[in-house]
């Protein structure tokens, strides 16, 4: 299997690409010479980002999108393959969250989750692997890479969290079933998955683009609440940053390597979750290990269902 070796002159299509991993992973491929194809749903974000790029001296199409919509994601492969022609790499970056008891998530709360976070993945895997594909059958020497964004979440199963796990676990599946059916196919395009765990990026701010007609109607649950302060307190206070996050990516691609972890030492409780599924175990308490962490949360979550009962 040869890996893609990143040189200047390949072209990267990197969405969520105004802030955290998208705006560090274009930041660094520019340095390394790389034409962008970068889409953000915030217009302001995404015209900062291409006016510093550009001042770097990089080569940037870009087109503000929401990728839970199909039609968006299709016109970003136009545009690219209008500027550049194929993608060498397509990172499929942006993501949003949510928190809260899994029942009190809203049916606009799954769609919006799910729609961003897994659908913007799948329609990214659909309408640009085509498209690379097409490129390696013409040119036995061209290399290809996707890169989908999962989380710690999509291995693990923290409590409070629903939608944000279901849809990250998704990306998890969806990404090793496309580095299987690639290797049936090709050798020249290849998969990885990149699960962060907390790293200060802003997606505890993602609430801030949520379309207004998928807000949830009245006020979050205390729950809710909760969810929001813990995830902002974990994200802002994490040591790995997105320009880290952003060489472990590419550091991966040349390598060829599926799996991309930014904090390793978070395997032993997936290794312990994966020993319950195989041993049939109930699900081992997530706070076993911060046990005092656990009891906050559980005691703020009962005063709170004993206010509202």
């Amino acid at each position: 299997m040869s890996n893609l070796t990143l040189q200047a002159g390949l072209t990267a299509v990197i969405t969520g690409a105004g802030s955290g991993f998208g705006l560090e992973l274009a930041r660094l491929a520019a340095k390394k010479g790389l034409k962008l194809v970068l889409t953000d749903v915030q217009q302001d974000a995404l015209d900062a980002a291409v006016a510093e790029l550009e001042g770097a001296g990089a080569e940037v199409a870009a087109l503000r999108g929401d990728v839970s919509r199909a039609e968006d994601v299709q016109a970003l492969a136009d545009l690219c393959m209008e500027r550049f022609g194929a993608p060498h790499i397509v990172v499929n970056n942006a993501g949003v969250a949510h928190g809260g008891l899994i029942w009190e998530h809203t049916q606009r709360d799954w769609e919006w989750v799910l729609g961003v976070n897994l659908f913007g993945v799948i329609h990214g895997v659909r309408i640009f692997t085509p498209l690379m594909l097409a490129a390696a059958q013409k040119d036995p020497k061209w290399q290809g890479h996707i890169v989908n964004v999962a989380s710690m979440a999509g291995l693990l199963n923290s409590p409070n969290m629903g939608a944000y796990n279901v849809s990250k676990h998704a990306v998890v599946s969806l990404s090793e079933t496309l580095y299987q059916d690639l290797s049936l196919v090709t050798e020249q395009v290849h998969a990885s998955v990149l699960c962060p765990y907390f790293v200060p990026t802003g997606i505890h701010l993602s609430h801030r683009n949520r379309p207004a007609e998928l807000r949830s109607e009245g006020k979050p649950t205390p729950s809710q609440m909760i969810a929001q302060a813990m995830s902002t307190k974990a994200v802002t206070s994490g040591k790995v940053t997105a320009a880290d996050t952003a060489a472990l990516v590419y550091e991966a691609i040349e390598s060829g390597k599926f799996y991309i972890y930014t904090h390793p030492q978070a395997l032993g409780m997936v290794q312990t979750r994966l020993e319950d599924v195989v041993q049939g175990r109930n699900p081992t308490d997530p706070f076993a290990g911060k046990p005092e962490i656990g009891q906050q949360l559980r005691q703020a979550l009962r005063e709170a269902m004993a206010k509202q009962g």
